[in-house]
């Protein structure tokens, strides 16, 4: 019996990724594509199964019903097709897995630790990712991530890494000329430094020090855990980050303002797709990172 037709495979990877990370412009990105080559694509799949996926409005792409029933029957088999083929590919003599992971939490915890990891298991080697969006690639360019959220997806397996508390962190000299004690007009001179991470700590800081309505010089905003403590040593700013960040730099150049302990809304979190448990080097890394209580 003939086997039937598949639509091209490229279009259903193009599909899938916009409708994971929630934007034509990051898929493409992601695909090393332009706008109009992963609208070919999705174009190609529509003809295909000859119906439309996607309401289109302003540059957005929206699942119509159509394309929510058939992301729901297509993507389920797709990952299932890439694990099986993964198991063909992959030398019996390596274990590997694809990991998302913010590049302060690498540096910081992950790394000084993964020596021992390697001992353990010296057939595990890992893939690093430390693109955004890293809930959204799991099942497709990942298979777990270390993401830092207030509550990952529910449908996600996941595991709190830690419990964070919000510290205001700038230099030496610049918390010197800020002084001991808040002061409104000090502080709304300042310049503040906010992670794209961590949008809400402003706002819990603000409230707990009972400065809800200052309103600072400038905000500026950062992708980077690592920039972001730097610009603050470098006397550029304020930066609202976690107490483990501050602690684990390890920057005498830094200090921190005021001596008020401030929950944090963050934490970091390991998740994987349920499924990714299933596969021995997931499940070997997750074992550990619980069990190692970075």
């Amino acid at each position: 019996m003939p086997m039937r037709r598949l639509p091209p495979l490229r279009s259903l990877e193009a599909f899938v990724r916009v409708v994971r990370l929630g934007s034509a412009k990051a898929a493409a990105g992601e695909l090393g594509l332009t706008p109009s080559a992963l609208s070919r694509r999705i174009g190609q799949l529509e003809i295909f199964v000859g119906k439309k996926l996607f309401v289109r409005s302003h540059q957005q792409m929206k699942l119509n019903d159509a394309g929510e029933a058939f992301y729901d029957t297509v993507a389920p088999v797709l990952e299932d097709l890439a694990d099986k083929i993964g198991a063909q590919m992959d030398d019996s003599r390596i274990l590997r897995m694809r990991l998302g992971l913010p590049p302060l939490f690498g540096s910081q915890r992950l790394f000084p630790r993964l020596p021992e990891l390697r001992r353990m298991y010296p057939l595990l080697h890992i893939d690093i990712d430390s693109m955004p969006n890293a809930e959204a690639k799991l099942g497709d360019t990942i298979d777990a991530a270390i993401v830092l959220s207030e509550q990952p997806d529910a449908a996600l397996h996941s595991v709190r890494l830690d419990h964070n508390r919000v510290y205001a962190i700038t230099s030496r000299e610049l918390a010197s000329e800020i002084g001991a004690e808040p002061d409104v007009a000090r502080l709304a001179r300042q310049t503040f430094l906010i992670h794209n991470d961590l949008p809400l700590s402003f706002d819990a800081w603000k409230e707990a020090m009972g400065l809800d309505g200052l309103e600072p010089a400038a905000i500026d905003h950062y992708d980077s855990g690592q920039l972001i403590l730097e610009a603050a040593a470098q006397g550029l700013g304020v930066a609202i980050m976690h107490d483990d960040h501050y602690v684990r730099s390890h920057d005498d150049r830094l200090a921190r303002l005021y001596d008020i302990e401030v929950p944090s809304p963050y934490s970091y979190w390991f998740v994987c797709r349920p499924r990714a448990l299933e596969t021995r080097p997931v499940r070997l890394f997750h074992d550990w990172l619980v069990k190692a209580s970075l």
